[in-house]
């Protein structure tokens, strides 16, 4: 049988598989995706992309593209808590609009200096975007409508077939590796026989059981309601709680709402479920569903493995959250940049297999820690339950909504400012970095210390009113060089050019950079995380195959 032959396959086509293949496709690995739905998400899906994902996307060259998506430029992105929406607002955790993140990003220091700042855009949106590019690299074919209905590991390759959704064609492909990304459900984790492990469903009074969703437009939500926008408008209530994000700032929501005691998605109808829209509102608003379904809340849940042989996996196929912080799909993302120039420098020769075993080694601990997080955002407001009377006219009411505003202000700021969640994730023990052995600051969600030791996000910097630090990296390995030193860092290039490494070096005369990064010489990995920094160019053979995979950090 003719096989097609490519070095990688990935099956699934959201966040995670174009990702990948936008890496691997700006590497010129021949790469092909297959996805059985028939096109990008409709539904919106994620709606959060944190910093550090719309650093990425800087860094592939469309980060301006994603941040023009969505909502308005001038739409502010709050989130707002509401008895209901249009009856008492509670408390508003206050963000900027993308056309004030562009502006106050220049101004940012401490734990918010990024080149980007978040962006409130729905996944449907980012997809869309992230195939268009996919789909422009000469080494990338992007196939939805397909699925891999079989594959095997046969030592030196994965064969398989996909096949065509609604048909009987079918294609045989025969690649290096094979990656599976599809979605929770996956079937070629299923098919491995990796199960996942950790929290498989908590109960709470929210976000904890059968979520109802409801994609739909109603322009007179912004009639209704006398106040201020928000991007995220959350309910809270004894009768129904919700939670509902803005998608295009002129009437199109992403609302969700827990399933309670005796009701069942197969028993609401349209009618039913437009009513249970109109009872969070408070006000009997017009509204035309444009889908529905559900989902549930309560999930933190880790695969046991992230590879077998020459299959590997990411995104939803190794980690389950419930949405609270919006951190499932941009985990997803930073596992696509983390196994995908390992996935090229291995294919190109210029790494051993070795370098594959440490995507696990550094990935699935991020995804226990992430997962973690959400869990607890998820506890913090799914368990803080509305008094009967916090809708009442009355002295006690008003006590009572104070009361409940001071919890969520609070509990907002918890949930959405979280430059720890963001930049924090480090990768000491891994063994392709070269660990100072310093004693880290505590891991917490609310507090980033930008930290130049070796394992972690380089420390950002603006150089200008236009240029980011990033922005001076090379899309490989950098050499940064910060101030003299006791040898130039000629032997890195030298090391760098024996092993096939592409290395650029950044020369930069700048006392903030040199008070944080501490010493002169700092190597940096594809994807900005510092592999090692020192004052000398000595050892820089054995330092080059460490960070390659050829040999292992010493410990």
């Amino acid at each position: 049988m003719t096989h097609e032959v490519y070095d990688v396959a990935i099956a699934g086509g959201g966040p995670f598989g174009l990702m990948l293949a936008n890496e691997l496709g700006r590497r010129g690995v021949s790469t092909v995706l297959f996805d059985e739905k028939s096109s990008t998400a409709f539904n919106p899906q994620a709606n959060a992309t944190q910093a550090r994902t719309m650093e990425h996307f800087r860094r592939l060259g469309f980060a301006d593209e994603i941040r023009a998506l969505g909502m308005p430029e001038d739409f502010p992105t709050d989130i707002a808590y509401f008895t209901r929406y249009a009856r008492h607002e509670l408390a508003r955790f206050r963000l900027p609009s993308a056309k004030e993140a562009r502006e106050k990003i220049l101004t940012m220091t401490g734990s918010w200096s990024a080149a980007e700042l978040p962006h409130r855009v729905s996944q449907k949106f980012v997809e869309r975007v992230l195939r268009k590019h996919a789909e422009a690299l000469s080494t990338v074919s992007v196939n939805y409508g397909w699925r891999i209905s079989r594959f095997e590991d046969v030592g030196d390759a994965v064969t398989m077939t996909a096949s065509q959704v609604g048909s009987e064609s079918t294609r045989s492909v025969r690649a290096k590796y094979l990656i599976g990304g599809d979605g929770a459900k996956s079937f070629i984790r299923r098919t491995l026989g990796i199960r996942y492990q950790g929290d498989g469903g908590a109960v709470r009074d929210f976000f904890g059981g059968k979520m109802f969703a409801l994609y739909l437009r109603c322009p007179q939500f912004y009639e209704v309601v006398p106040f201020a926008p928000a991007w995220m408008n959350v309910a809270f209530n004894p009768e129904r709680r919700a939670f509902m994000a803005a998608v295009d700032g002129k009437g199109e929501f992403a609302f969700h709402t827990q399933l309670k005691e005796g009701e069942s998605e197969d028993d609401i109808s349209d009618a039913q479920a437009l009513k249970m829209f109109q009872t969070v509102v408070g006000y009997p608003v017009e509204g035309e569903i444009l889908s529905r379904g559900t989902w549930t809340a309560g999930f933190a849940l880790v695969a046991e493995k992230f590879q077998a042989g020459r299959i590997f996996l990411g995104g939803d196929a190794v980690h389950l959250f419930t949405p609270a912080g919006g951190l499932g799909y941009n985990t997803a993302v930073d596992d696509a940049v983390n196994l995908g120039w390992k996935l090229a420098s291995v294919v190109k020769g210029n790494a051993p297999s070795f370098l594959l075993d440490t995507y696990e080694l550094e990935r699935r601990p991020v995804a226990v820690r992430n997962t973690g997080f959400a869990r607890a955002f998820a506890e913090s407001i799914g368990n803080y339950v509305p008094k009967p009377d916090i809708e009442a006219d009355s002295d006690l009411g008003s006590d009572l909504r104070r009361e409940a505003g001071a919890y969520l202000e609070a509990h907002g700021r918890s949930e959405f400012n979280i430059p720890g969640v963001t930049f924090g994730a480090r990768y000491d023990h891994s063994p392709i970095i070269l660990a100072e052995g310093e004693g880290q600051a505590p891991d917490l969600p609310e507090v980033y210390v930008p930290n130049a030791a070796p394992g972690g996000r380089a420390p950002h910097v603006w150089l200008n009113c236009q240029t980011s630090l990033f922005d001076r990296f090379g899309f490989e390995w950098t050499l940064l060089r910060l101030r003299p030193s006791s040898s130039p860092g000629t032997e890195f290039v030298t090391a760098a050019r024996m092993a096939g490494m592409d290395l650029t070096v950044v020369d930069i005369k700048e006392d903030q950079l040199r008070a944080i990064y501490r010493e002169p010489l700092v190597l940096i990995r594809p994807d900005q995380v510092i592999a090692w920094r020192g004052d000398g160019d000595g050892d820089a053979v054995q330092i080059i195959e460490t960070v390659l995979g050829h040999i292992p950090a010493k410990r």
